[in-house]
């Protein structure tokens, strides 16, 4: 099978969430990825989250399908070795904090020095300059600082940030776009470039018009909590039996579908219904006219409904109901791989489909250093030249 990124030589020198879940996409789409982690401190995401048999559950799926390699960059011999794999290589993904590679003799002027095309993809939380280049990022401190945990949760209530690393898997989305964007640009010039991505800025492009409603109009997006301030209804509903659904009008034409369904098809005759801000300031009549019907009804009722009605409805999924869905299991959302140390793992898929060039996931997470002798042997070190690296502390 040809992945769209078949060829490309990756070495990932990033740890935690972001800059490992870049690499991750690249390697599903056919990449090479190195993974470089120091040989006694792994990536820290190795023991986040739950483990079975002492084995990171999370990190079969954010090392997958890469190779895992030991190497102390601080050191002469983890410098040596670092600038012969990068003369062979096409990207390098960093994420230390701004300046740490130079002082390491590793900065982009060295690294292109040993090959020009090479292009250095640096995420870091604040960017590479600035007065708040040298903190420590998070994407935590993304989901804040963006604009995203003021604008979440409900009115009165406090921000709200998610319980998983969104900031992080949007950064790394953009991650590996940027890295595609500069290869093609390589591609057709010969030379390499540094891709400086700041955690604090993709989050806050997903935002939407916030800025600009801000400088235009002195608008600031309250909390809404599930509602919208552009259309109504908009919420999550129980139904009599327990489960809860999720309503959908951001087109006029839904939302006249929905209220005719649940018995208020006098609303469409409001003046205030005939757009979305109106139909958002009415949104207590109509949420108690939608939570009313649905609340009488089971879940898989609603749902007939809605399908009959053409209307927009989904319930709200736990991974058990993900698992089990049809459309999921259609697409192969959920794909499992055969494992040396867990004996199979199931994980999310690749994120798309392509006819041509498809992703595919090889192998989950591999232990840390597993593949270190192979890749160095790759280089031409000797297993004797090994043996003194790893004698030295190197790797």
């Amino acid at each position: 099978m040809i992945g769209a990124l078949d060829g490309v030589r990756v070495i990932e020198l990033a740890t935690l969430f972001a800059g490992p879940m870049a690499g991750a996409t690249l390697a599903d789409f056919g990449a090479d990825v190195v993974k470089v982690e120091h040989p006694r401190k792994p990536d820290p995401s190795r023991g986040h989250g739950p483990s079975k048999d002492g084995v990171g559950l999370w990190w079969k799926v954010l090392g997958r399908n890469k190779r895992a390699i030991t190497l102390d960059l601080s050191t002469p011999d983890g410098r040596d070795v670092l600038l012969r794999m990068a003369a062979e290589a096409d990207v390098i993904i960093e994420n230390f904090r701004p300046g740490t590679l130079e002082r390491w003799g590793l900065g982009y002027e060295e690294l292109s020095k040993a090959n020009p095309g090479l292009i250095l993809t640096r995420v870091t939380g604040f960017g590479q300059f600035g007065p708040y280049s040298a903190r420590p990022g998070f994407g935590t401190l993304a989901e804040a600082m963006s604009g995203f945990a003021a604008a979440t949760g409900e009115p009165g209530g406090p921000p709200t940030l998610p319980p998983f690393g969104l900031a992080d898997g949007i950064a790394a989305l953009s991650t590996a776009l940027a890295t595609s964007l500069a290869l093609n640009t390589r591609n057709a010039t010969g030379r390499g470039q540094v891709v400086d991505l700041a955690i604090i800025e993709p989050i806050m492009a997903l935002l939407g018009p916030q800025i600009t409603w801000y400088t235009q109009l002195g608008y600031v997006q309250p909390r809404t909590g599930n509602r919208s301030s552009n259309n109504a209804p908009r919420n999550t509903y129980q139904t009599a039996d327990g489960r809860w659904l999720a309503v959908s009008t951001s087109a006029q034409s839904i939302a006249e579908r929905v209220v005719k369904l649940v018995g208020r098809p006098d609303f469409v005759d409001e003046e205030w219904f005939a757009t979305g801000s109106g139909r958002a300031a009415h949104a207590d009549e109509l949420d108690e006219a939608v939570s009313a019907w649905v609340a009488e009804r089971p879940a898989s009722e609603v749902v007939a409904a809605f399908e009959d009605a053409q209307a927009a409805v989904a319930p709200v999924y736990e991974i058990p109901d993900i698992i089990a869905d049809p459309q999921f299991q259609a697409l192969g959302t959920v794909h499992s791989v055969p494992d040396p140390e867990l004996g199979e793992v199931a994980m999310q898929n690749v994120l798309f489909r392509m006819s041509g060039t498809p992703g595919e996931i090889r192998f989950a997470g591999r232990p840390h250093g597993a593949d270190t002798d192979e890749v160095l042997g790759e280089l031409g070190l000797s297993g004797e030249e090994i043996a003194g690296l790893r004698e030295r502390g190197a790797i």
